[in-house]
């Protein structure tokens, strides 16, 4: 049994890939429909760097994802819920995801900042933390007590402190707070945070349930549990089972998030493990990916919708992608080149400027070079899955495939 007015969000399977796991969909929320596959683009602090909304919206984002742990330190969720939600207070009208603040306790907590490694070879180490960084973030049963990287004040975040501010920010799909590990903790570890993560999971559910009850007035917000268990198949497995399984007063998990760092060479095997164990009417997203060949492993073994703040991020760093590569703006043979950044882009910037104005901004070091090498970079990320979904309707998953990751790495294999 599920909450009565969860009749808000829903998820309808479509077409399949023949022989795999991997469909098309539509996402239901109170805000509008996700066709899925989808990539959902990143806001973290309520704003897509260097982006209008409304940019955001021309270029095809279905949705956006902002961020529970940085809204709450700034401006605070209980000011988002006064202005109206996410939402209304950075106006876009669309479906809009946060997510629990797990990863960034764990990331900003160890100094890594932004990346996790997807490649453990030879490390093992409980005590991960980047080297010359003061530990920011202590975990134990309850939850995670950490100083924030603004201003060194200690916070305190449990899974009802994540529902109240997931809750207050009103999102219409949240994340059950989890523990994040990293491919350098120990087997052991991994065992004891995967059980803990379930615990926290329960929790979650109790307190959305009475969240829910009490804010019946506003719109149902869905929650996704997440499922960890590092590059273990059989932790991967018992994490989706417990969760697909768990119900708590009533309330059940309405789709689930793959979380934790994912061994790039493995992350489809990965994805196909945990999407055998979950139900299949309920939407599957995978936290913190972008890179074409992931999208392609991801989407065949099951995924439905993606998020990642990478498209933005290099594009800051003067990166953009195109389907013969990705390459940088800055480079010389650029400062005279009067042509699009991608022959045939259907994006603002490619129907407006060259590569050689980019190049300029970048070199003088102006705002607006982050702004129209941002929306390149999310157009270009949102087609590209868009045009997966496209493949999987026609049924050529399979040949588009081939054929875009074979042009698009056709460069890194020349050099």
């Amino acid at each position: 049994m599920t909450h009565a007015s969860s009749a808000a969000f829903g998820f309808e399977p479509g077409a399949g890939i023949p022989g795999g796991r991997g469909r098309t969909g539509v996402i239901t929320t109170p805000h509008g429909t996700i066709a899925t596959p989808a990539f959902v683009v990143v806001g973290t602090k309520a704003t897509v760097k260097a982006v209008l909304p409304e940019s955001v919206a021309d270029l095809g984002a279905q949705a956006v994802l902002a961020n529970a742990y940085h809204l709450y330190l700034q401006p605070g969720s209980d000011l988002i819920d006064e202005a109206g939600g996410l939402g209304r207070f950075m106006n876009w009208p669309g479906p809009t995801l946060t997510d629990s603040g797990g990863f960034q306790v764990m990331s900003l907590g160890v100094g890594f900042k932004k990346v996790l490694a997807m490649d453990a070879t030879g490390v093992t180490n409980d005590e991960v933390i980047a080297a010359g960084k003061e530990r920011l973030a202590v975990v134990d049963e309850d939850g995670v007590t950490f100083k924030s990287h603004l201003n060194g004040d200690r916070h305190r975040f449990t899974p009802e402190v994540s529902m109240r501010v997931q809750h207050e920010l009103g999102a219409d799909i949240m994340f059950a707070f989890d523990e994040l590990t990293t491919l350098m903790n120990t087997r052991g570890y991994q065992e004891e945070s995967v059980a803990r993560t379930h615990r926290w999971a329960a929790r979650c559910l109790a307190e959305h349930a009475r969240l829910t009850a009490a804010r019946a007035h506003k719109p149902y917000q869905a929650l996704f549990g997440v499922v960890q268990g590092a590059q273990y198949e059989d932790l991967r497995r018992q994490a989706a089972r417990g969760l697909a399984e768990l119900e708590v007063e009533g309330q059940r998990f309405d789709g689930f998030g793959l979380g934790g760092a994912l061994e790039k060479e493995n992350l489809g095997t990965i994805v196909g493990w945990c999407a055998d164990e979950l139900p299949e009417d309920k939407p599957c997203h995978l936290l913190g990916i972008s890179e074409p060949d992931d999208f392609f492993a991801a989407i065949e073994n099951g995924a439905d919708t993606f998020d990642c703040v990478n498209p933005s991020r290099v594009a800051r760093n003067s990166a953009v992608y195109t389907g013969d590569g990705r390459y940088n703006l800055l480079a010389a043979s650029h400062r005279r080149a009067f042509a699009p950044i991608e022959e045939g882009c259907d994006c603002y910037t490619c129907a407006h400027y060259t590569k050689a104005y980019l190049h300029h901004l970048f070199k003088a070091k102006e705002m607006l070079a982050s702004t129209l090498a941002t929306i390149h970079n999310e157009r270009f990320t949102v087609r590209l899955v868009d045009d997966i979904r496209a493949g999987i309707v026609a049924g050529d998953f399979a040949a588009h495939k081939e054929e875009f990751l074979g042009r698009f790495y056709a460069r890194s294999r020349r050099s």
